[in-house]
């Protein structure tokens, strides 16, 4: 009976240990797992600067170009003031005289437009953008296009980023589809300041700080004789009043901005 019992006991001490052993070898597989996923999970999300020289070559670059050609802003970030400003607003017709150039205001929280469609999301959130070029191309072709025409057009050709507003290409093509001039300024200070007081409007984005919470196109629509900026900002119609240093404007652009730059100049 002692031997029976022995022998089952070290029957027993074999099998734990086998047990941790399985437990151990199925530890190690999903641990192996995770990290591999963990590992693909960095490369998809992540400009892949270790491989950029030896792996993938020309790839990047093909890929930086397409960022600049076609980055979108991204995360657009509305404050909570400017919904309460807009709070069932309808800005009728608004014009804003007191810059060269008359310019047409559009306000994408407008009661009109706000809760309408741009694409799958809403222009009030998203449509920025459309918002900003239906300002440049009422005002510079004395035709009125509203958001909502903008916004359709701008999905019917492609410009639409769902969840994340506009592709910059959006500026350059609307403007040119409706016979305006364009030009990208980068994020040339001397340039910005020579268009405005040139006759120009310039939609410019902008970057985390007194105009968004992460991004947002606006319109530049002219320069005092003390150096200010005017602006047409589609979110709040009390901002379009005020002036702001050009310094400030340069510097929540280049938060903004990505690779493309931040100002596209447009011109009749």
């Amino acid at each position: 009976m002692k031997e029976i019992l022995i022998k089952f006991l070290i029957q027993m001490a074999i099998d734990e240990e086998r047990r941790k052993k399985i437990y151990l070898m199925i530890i190690s597989v999903v641990t192996g797992l995770l990290m591999l996923i963990a590992f693909f999970l960095y490369l998809i999300t992540n400009p892949l600067d270790m491989f950029k020289e030896f792996i993938f070559g020309d790839e990047i670059l093909a890929i930086e170009q397409f960022q600049k050609d076609y980055g979108y802003n991204q995360s657009i970030g509305i404050y909570d003031k400017d919904y309460i400003e807009a709070e069932e607003q309808d800005y009728g017709d608004i014009v804003f005289t007191d810059s060269e150039i008359s310019v047409v205001y559009f306000n994408q929280l407008d009661e009109k437009y706000k809760n309408q469609l741009y694409g799958t999301d809403k222009v009030g959130t998203q449509g920025c953008g459309p918002t900003s070029m239906a300002i440049v191309v009422s005002s510079l072709t004395g035709q009125i296009y509203d958001p909502i025409y903008i916004c359709n057009w701008s999905v019917e050709n492609g410009y639409y980023a769902k969840g994340s507003g506009s592709y910059h290409s959006l500026i350059t093509n609307c403007a040119k589809v409706f016979g305006l001039n364009v030009e990208g300024l980068g994020n040339d200070k001397a340039k910005v300041i020579y268009a405005l007081n040139n006759g120009k409007l310039i939609v410019a984005l902008m970057g985390k700080g007194t105009f968004t919470n992460s991004g947002h196109f606006i319109v530049l629509r002219g320069v005092t004789s003390e150096g200010k900026i005017l602006v047409a900002d589609p979110a709040s119609y009390k901002r379009s009043k005020q002036q702001f240093d050009i310094n400030l404007i340069m510097n929540e652009a280049r938060k903004g901005a990505g690779a493309g730059g931040a100002f596209w100049s447009i011109w009749n």
